[in-house]
């Protein structure tokens, strides 16, 4: 009689309902599995970018530079994403800045509406999939559970008909639907794991972005500031100069 046991056996007595609950918890496990991968990859190719473009943007003299830089090499991450979004936004400012609604309020308002938007638009990315591990990590065990509870109860049914109702004859056919419960948890664990461990680095991810884009936004608006204070004063020198020039000539002649 052990020799009928086994998952064979589960597969060979399962009917319409039992397959549809299987076909479920197989197409969770394999879409999980494919989202815990990709993204798995996915997310160590970005933060080998991510710093391998941070420690280059650092070694910049100036944001003209980086400009320059963005014209020969398009964006490959994030950080390098946000950053030309600034340095874009700054410059279509201050060229539109009184033709176009979305730069109205100044450059501070505009370039920190478009690295808002930028995190924003990030965000939705890295989040993309979750839901569907979410799912599958909460609902497989009580899947799982319906196919085991769906196996226990024709199991009876047919040990009531045959009217054997000895322990060898309910053992056999009621282990077999708590496979079920088993295939269920097995799906939904990974699953669970791999939702926190996505949902923490995102929170790390997204932190390290908004850091970044304050640094930007520093850089981008006092650099603004100081150019144009500089180009003040150097316009206002010639003018200075010729009247402490006249004073001397003033003093020398008395």
């Amino acid at each position: 009689m052990e020799k009928g046991l086994g998952f064979s056996n589960f597969l060979a007595q399962i009917d319409s309902v039992g397959i549809s609950v299987l076909v479920l918890l197989i197409s969770l496990s394999v879409a999980s599995w494919y989202l815990i991968i990709t993204k798995s990859i996915a997310n160590l190719i970005a933060k080998r970018r991510a710093e391998a473009f941070l420690k280059h943007f650092w070694s910049f003299d100036s944001l003209q530079a980086v400009n320059v830089e963005f014209r020969d090499t398009a964006p490959n991450n994030a950080f390098a994403e946000l950053a030309k979004l600034g340095i874009d936004a700054a410059a279509d400012s201050k060229v539109h800045s009184s033709h176009k609604l979305a730069a109205a309020g100044g450059t501070s308002e505009f370039l920190t509406r478009t690295l808002r938007n930028g995190i924003d638009q990030e965000a939705t990315r890295v989040e993309n999939g979750l839901t569907l591990i979410a799912s599958a990590g909460s609902a497989a065990p009580y899947i799982g559970l319906f196919g085991t509870v769906w196996g226990i109860y024709h199991a009876l049914i047919q040990i009531g008909l045959s009217g054997q109702g000895t322990l060898d004859k309910v053992a056999g056919p009621v282990g077999e639907a708590l496979i079920m419960t088993a295939l269920g948890l097995a799906v939904a664990i990974p699953a669970v794991l791999a939702y926190n461990a996505f949902v923490r680095r995102n929170r790390i991810w997204l932190a390290r972005l908004e850091a970044f884009a304050h640094d930007l936004f520093i850089l981008i608006t006092v650099g603004d500031d100081h150019h144009h204070h500089h180009q003040t004063h150097t316009a206002s020198l010639p003018s200075s100069s010729v009247s402490e020039v006249n004073s001397i000539a003033v003093e020398r002649g008395q």
